[in-house]
C-alpha cells in the first residue's frame, strides 16, 4: 500500500472514529470480598446458628413441611408446630444444593449463570405504590407496573426482572395473570413468580410453559422462574413460604431464600446476633428445600438491616446495614453457596438521603460479593413506592459499578508511552494523537448526570438530576419496542387467561 493510501486511511479513521460500545450483561464482580468478621467469628456464627436450630428450633406452620423435616429424622413437635433440625440434615443438605444455577429467559442472550463471582442487579421489588415528578404518589395500577417492566427491560444493567409496583387495580386472585403476561410479552429476561399460594404458583408455572412453547422437560432444564422466601423472623416459616419452597424445588425452579431480619424488631439488635439468627432461617429453608429434591436450585440470602429506635420503621444504607451485607457474603461463601443481598432506601423522595442509602447498599453488596442485588434501583420509602426518577438516578449508579467490572490491562496502547513522551513538562494531553483516537470513548458517558459548569448549567434551565430523570424516563417510554420474544405471547396465553378468570381464578392463601 502507498504512504498516500496509508495516510487517507488514517485521515478517514480519525475523521469517523468509532462508537464507545459497552456491554453491561454477564458481570463480574471487579473486587476482592471484603470481611467484617473474623474467620473464627464466621465459624462461630455459623455454629450457633446450628445450635439454635437443633436446641431452639423454629416454628412451621405447614403440616407438610413438618412431615417432611421428621421423616429427614428431624424432632417435631406438632401441638407446638416447632421444628428441631439437627446439623446432619444441614451438612447433607449443603451438600446437594448446586454452586451454580443457569436462570433461563426468553432471549438466550439474557441468560444468568447464579454463581459465585457472578454480579446481577434486579430492580426494586414489591411496592405497592408509585411516584413520579408528573403524577405524584398513586397506588400501582397495571399500567404503571406494564410502564416498570418496559424500563427494566431497557436498561442492560438490570439483569434480572422484578415485581416493581404492584397492579392493584386487579384483584389478588387474578393478579398473577396480569403480571405473568406482562413480563412475557414486554421483557425477555429471567422472571419473577410469587409464592403467594400454589394454585398461583402452579398457574404461573403453566403460563411460562404455554407462553414460550416449553415441553416439560425444557421447563425443568435451568430455573425460568425465580421467587424470594422470606422467613418471617424470628424463627417461623408460614405457610405461603413453606409451600413455595416445596412448590419450586418439586419443579425445579429458584428459590431466593432471605430471611428479612431487621435488627432491633425482628432479629437481635446487635449485628453479629442478627447474623445468628439469619443464618439459622436460611439454612433450615435450604435444607427444606433440599429435602424435597436434592439439587433444588437455591441461593443463600441476607437482608438484613436495622430499625430506626425512634419510630421503629426500617433503615437501609446504615453502617449496619453495610456490615450486614458483607458478613452476610462471609457466611455464604462459608457454607459454599452464591448468595442474595439487597440496597434499597427509606428515604420518601428522590433526594439525596435516598441516593445515599442506595449507593451505601450497593457498595455493601459490591464489597460482600453478592451474587444478585435486590431492590437496585427505584427503591423508596423502605419498599413501599417505586419512584421513576429514583430509578433512573439509580440506574446511573448500576452503570458505574459495570463500567469497573472490565479489568484494566498493561496494554501498550492503554499504558500510554507515546503519549507521555509526545507531552512537555507542564502541558497536557487534550491534542495527543493517543487522546484524538479515543476521545469520543475513552470514559463512560453519563446517563443523566451533568458535567457542565455552573453557567451552562444555569443557561440550560438549573435543572436537578431529580428533574433530568423526568426527561429520561419519559423518552425511554417513548422509544420502547418490546422484544422478538413476546409478539405471540400474549395469543398463547389468552385462551388460558379467559378461562382461569371465568373459573373464579386462583385466590392467594395466607
Amino acid at each position: 500500500m502507498s504512504d498516500t493510501h496509508q495516510r487517507r486511511g488514517r485521515a478517514a479513521r480519525r475523521a469517523a472514529p468509532p462508537a464507545r460500545v459497552v456491554n453491561y450483561r454477564g458481570l463480574r464482580h471487579p473486587f476482592q470480598p471484603q470481611k467484617v468478621l473474623s474467620d473464627d467469628m464466621v465459624a462461630t456464627i455459623h455454629d450457633m446458628a446450628l445450635k439454635v436450630l437443633e436446641e431452639l428450633g423454629l416454628r412451621i406452620l405447614l403440616p407438610e413441611a413438618r412431615q417432611i423435616f421428621a421423616a429427614a429424622g428431624a424432632r417435631v413437635n406438632e401441638t407446638s408446630e416447632m421444628v428441631f433440625v439437627g446439623r446432619d440434615i444441614i451438612a447433607d443438605a449443603l451438600v446437594t444444593a448446586p454452586k451454580s444455577i443457569r436462570l433461563r429467559a426468553a432471549n438466550p442472550a439474557r441468560e444468568l449463570t447464579y454463581e459465585d463471582g457472578a454480579l446481577i442487579f434486579s430492580p426494586a421489588g414489591g411496592c405497592p405504590n408509585a411516584t413520579d415528578a408528573d403524577r405524584g404518589r398513586r397506588p400501582g395500577d397495571l399500567a404503571t407496573f406494564e410502564e416498570t417492566l418496559k424500563l427494566h427491560q431497557s436498561f442492560d444493567v438490570i439483569h434480572k426482572l422484578g415485581p416493581s409496583a404492584e397492579p392493584q387495580d386487579i384483584p389478588a386472585h387474578l393478579r398473577h395473570y396480569a403480571m405473568m403476561k406482562g413480563q412475557m410479552s414486554l421483557c425477555d429476561k429471567p422472571m419473577f413468580v410469587y409464592a403467594r399460594g400454589r394454585a398461583q404458583v402452579a398457574e404461573c408455572f403453566e403460563m411460562i410453559q404455554l407462553g414460550y412453547g416449553l415441553s416439560g422437560d425444557d421447563f425443568v432444564d435451568g430455573a425460568w422462574a425465580t421467587t424470594v422466601i422470606n422467613t418471617n423472623s424470628p424463627r417461623q416459616i408460614d405457610i405461603p413460604m413453606a409451600e413455595g419452597i416445596i412448590d419450586f424445588a418439586r419443579a425445579g425452579q429458584f428459590l431466593i431464600i432471605t430471611p428479612f431480619c431487621l435488627a432491633g424488631a425482628m432479629a437481635p439488635v446487635t449485628v453479629e446476633g442478627a447474623l445468628v439468627l439469619q443464618h439459622a432461617e436460611a439454612l433450615a429453608s435450604i435444607a427444606l428445600a433440599q429435602l424435597v429434591r436434592p439439587g433444588a436450585p437455591v441461593s443463600y440470602g441476607g437482608f438484613s438491616s436495622n430499625v430506626d429506635m425512634k419510630s421503629g420503621a426500617p433503615a437501609f444504607g446504615t453502617p449496619s446495614h453495610v456490615r450486614l451485607s458483607i458478613g452476610s457474603g462471609q457466611l455464604a461463601r462459608h457454607i459454599g453457596l452464591p448468595w442474595r443481598s439487597a440496597a434499597g432506601s427509606a428515604g420518601n423522595v428522590a433526594d439525596m438521603q435516598s441516593a445515599g442509602e442506595n449507593h451505601m447498599g450497593l457498595w455493601a453488596a459490591l464489597m460482600g460479593n453478592a451474587t444478585l442485588t435486590v431492590h437496585a434501583a427505584g427503591w423508596l420509602e423502605g419498599g413501599l413506592t417505586f419512584g421513576y426518577e429514583k430509578y433512573i438516578n439509580d440506574i446511573e449508579a448500576l452503570q458505574i459499578i459495570a463500567e469497573l467490572c472490565t479489568p484494566l490491562t498493561d496494554d501498550a496502547d492503554n499504558l500510554a508511552w507515546d503519549a507521555i513522551a509526545d507531552v512537555q513538562p507542564g502541558g497536557h494531553f487534550f491534542a495527543t494523537r493517543h487522546t484524538m483516537d479515543r476521545f469520543d470513548r475513552a470514559f463512560y458517558t453519563p446517563l443523566v448526570a451533568d458535567l457542565s459548569n455552573y453557567g451552562n448549567w444555569a443557561a440550560a434551565g438549573a435543572k436537578t438530576s431529580t428533574e433530568r430523570a423526568t426527561g429520561i424516563w419519559k423518552q425511554v417510554l417513548a422509544d420502547y419496542v418490546p422484544p422478538a420474544t413476546g409478539i405471540d405471547v400474549a395469543d398463547r396465553l389468552a385462551g388460558f387467561i379467559a378461562a382461569r378468570h371465568k373459573a373464579g381464578g386462583a385466590p392467594p392463601v395466607g
